[in-house]
């Protein structure tokens, strides 16, 4: 596995960019069109009171329009900071870890960690670790990024990865969420693809239990159906978790943005991954 975490001048270790030319440009003139025409122009449905973001994690070209739909949605100057809770693809560990370097990059630029926030996290969940595990070539984490830098500018974030994504794991780590953030104004961000590799009419079928639950702003029964087999999500803790954070700081409602199978791209239906986007209030 490459090394990916880097110094800057200060000496403080950042994570370089990973998967930046290959799931998404990697030259910032064209990473920022991209972005700029997978956001619908709808400045006008921008909303302040957007409190989460349910978005995919694919290649830009598979799924980025579904997740500008969601993006699309944030107002820039809305938050204090954002925290994105991914699965891990590549490592298994116990827990969550938390990055335990000073930043992320992009070719869209540098994204601080929140340190007095993970410092919070880290205190009132022991399961929640500061670790490079997880992040190095983890790509759930970093295709949000750019969508974040292009609607919010600056910010500062939380990069959590859920390793054995457990129902303990997922709802303790939702509610520790919800208590560190009460005083913050956070986005939370939950990174997920759904279905993997059925024919399209049963991706479909299967994703509609998922976006059912979603609609319906209920995690345990979303984590019932992940456990049963009913719904398939890689990100299906992250979002379990992100959810259960969003009822603990008062929000009510998650409205589904958007839905499409990669054979909706590629015209090949015989084996597709899903993708959700939605946005809670």
């Amino acid at each position: 596995m490459k090394n990916m975490r880097t110094h800057d001048v200060r000496g403080g270790v950042i994570r370089a960019a990973a998967v930046a030319g290959m799931f998404y440009p990697g030259e910032p003139g064209e990473l920022a069109r991209t972005i700029a025409g997978m956001i619908p122009a709808q400045p006008a449905e921008a909303s302040a009171g957007v409190r989460g973001i349910i978005a995919p994690h694919a290649g830009y070209l598979y799924s980025g329009p579904t997740a500008g739909r969601a993006y699309g949605k944030l107002v820039r100057g809305a938050y204090d900071t954002v925290v994105v809770v991914a699965p891990s693809h590549r490592e298994f560990f116990e827990g969550v870890s938390v990055y335990d370097g000073e930043a992320y990059v992009t070719p869209l630029g540098t994204i601080p960690v929140d340190s007095d926030l993970r410092a919070a996290l880290i205190s009132a969940a022991p399961f929640v670790h500061a670790s490079a595990a997880g992040h190095g070539e983890e790509h759930a984490v970093e295709v949000h990024l750019p969508f974040l830098q292009t609607v919010l500018g600056s910010f500062s974030f939380l990069p959590l990865v859920i390793g054995h994504q457990t129902p303990g794991t997922c709802f303790a780590l939702g509610e520790a969420l919800g208590g560190v953030l009460r005083d913050r104004r956070a986005l939370l961000v939950a990174s997920t693809d759904l279905s993997h590799f059925h024919v399209d009419r049963e991706a479909r079928e299967i994703d509609a239990v998922m976006i059912g639950d979603v609609r319906g702003f209920d995690a345990r029964s979303l984590m019932s159906h992940l456990t049963e087999g009913a719904a398939e999500a890689c990100g299906g803790g992250p979002v379990v978790a992100v959810m259960t954070a969003l009822k603990c700081l008062g929000a009510t409602r998650i409205e589904v943005m958007d839905y499409a199978t990669s054979g909706d791209v590629t015209g090949d239906r015989r084996s597709v991954v899903g993708y959700l986007s939605a946005v809670a209030f």
